[in-house]
């Protein structure tokens, strides 16, 4: 197994989903914080897994395990609570955290933004508004302001199939919305608001700065892996169509510079320039393939083991998004989220025993393996997450973390699959 010296091993998290502290020190609320009875049990994000208060011991945590890499999410309105006003305390937070992890040998990879929609901004019309825009440039050009003399990396979203699509149209995350035509309408003003903040990040970061962003992969296992089965899958992967997984829809405008017939409409020419300032990278988020969806009957999932989301656990469709990403659109890749749900509990000898994860992760790996000895530009894999926290709408059953979580007592308990993984990161690979 060989792997690049300076890849990037590591683990990611979000801000909604671990720092809790949701109206500490001058932070206002997101959309995610008034979700109110979309949460199982009638849960909410405002302790979480209380980072803002231990991101000190999480970061010990981290270093133990060998991480050389953390991706983690900003908060929008910890950084800017109102219009127009930054707050300090967002600021040193952030600050603290980043030498923290700089001071542990540790990389951060910062996401701008990943879902937590300051209420206020909602409140003003929210991503289908264009106003939203400008307030979003606002927020980029603090960020980079105050953090990239230690940031190098940063990421402008995380899935926007999903903060777009199921928060406006499908209704099924915040803001609850259905409403197609303001769905379209929140498309083209989150991709306008990417090419911006690329450039804008390129122009004024203080360290030469390293750009991408983390899409929702929908891959397509290949049937046969001839030159027919090849172009089939292919096809599958990066259907043009409004949805969760549609990949084209955004990185067809963002990478190639081209518009699907669902958004020639909405993009003028000048439109897709703006949209098409180029990357460093591109991320992809995996945890599934789309081949029980598009191809029932030929894809046996019985024989497959699934998470407690019953999604199947299949990694050769690591290896095949990071090759289909390659292939189509010529940008490296960062592996930025991969991981599974488990309901697992700490034991009689407070260990947990999550031999699924275990098995999970040499399969998932061994497809960045091959795509690596295959010379595809593979920057880094973070594993989702680096610690069990809050899962949206599924608020706490769901289990991701390489650490397990005791939600009452906020104790942290380093999991197995956290030690293999640690010796994977030891050996650069060879443990696989």
């Amino acid at each position: 197994m060989s792997f690049p010296k300076d890849f990037l091993w590591g683990a990611a998290s979000a801000a909604a989903q671990i720092e809790g502290a949701w109206d500490e020190d001058g932070r206002c609320p997101s959309i995610w914080d008034v979700a109110g009875d979309h949460i199982e049990n009638g849960q909410t994000c405002h302790t979480a897994c209380d980072h803002y208060h231990r991101y000190k011991e999480d970061v010990a945590l981290m270093k133990e395990l060998g991480l050389k890499s953390y991706r983690f999410s900003i908060s929008w309105g910890r950084i800017i609570p109102e219009k127009g006003r930054i707050n300090p305390k967002g600021i040193e937070f952030y600050r603290n955290l980043i030498s923290e992890l700089r001071a542990a040998g540790i990389e951060p990879l910062v996401t701008l933004y990943h879902w937590d929609l300051p209420l206020w901004v909602h409140e003003e019309g929210g991503w289908p508004d264009p106003k939203i825009i400008d307030y979003y440039l606002e927020y980029v050009r603090a960020a980079v302001d105050a953090f990239s003399d230690q940031v190098q990396y940063w990421m402008t979203f995380n899935e926007p199939s999903v903060f777009i699509m199921l928060s406006y149209a499908v209704g099924t995350f915040a803001p609850f919305q259905k409403d197609i035509e303001a769905c379209m309408e929140a498309l083209r003003n989150m991709l306008l608001a990417h090419g911006k903040a690329v450039r804008l990040i390129r122009e004024t970061a203080r360290t030469k700065p390293v750009i991408g962003l983390a899409m929702a992969a929908t891959t397509y296992i290949p049937d046969s892996e001839d030159e027919e089965g090849l172009k089939d899958a292919a096809e599958k992967s990066f259907l043009s169509q409004v949805g969760e997984g549609s990949n084209s829809l955004y990185m067809d405008p963002i990478a190639l510079g081209k518009a699907s017939p669902i958004l020639s409409q909405k993009l003028s020419e000048e439109d897709l320039k703006i949209i098409s300032e180029p990357m460093d990278f591109v991320g992809v988020n995996v945890y599934q393939p789309s081949n029980p969806l598009l191809n029932k009957e030929g894809y046996d999932t019985e024989k497959l083991p699934k998470t407690m989301l019953d999604w199947v656990i299949d990694g050769r469709c690591l290896y095949w998004t990071i090759r289909q990403y390659w292939e189509r659109y010529h940008l490296p890749v960062m592996v930025t989220e991969n991981g599974m749900a488990n309901p697992d509990e700490v034991g009689a000898d407070g260990c947990v025993h999550d031999e699924i994860r275990r098995t999970f992760l040499h399969d998932f790996l061994q497809g960045v393996s091959r795509a690596v000895d295959e010379g595809i530009p593979v920057l880094g894999y973070q594993h989702w997450s680096i610690m069990d926290n809050f899962e949206w709408c599924s608020g706490y059953g769901p289990r991701f973390g390489l650490i397990h979580i005791d939600y009452e007592t906020q104790k942290r308990t380093i999991k197995d699959s956290a030690r293999y993984y640690a010796e994977i990161i030891r050996t650069n690979g060879e443990a696989l």
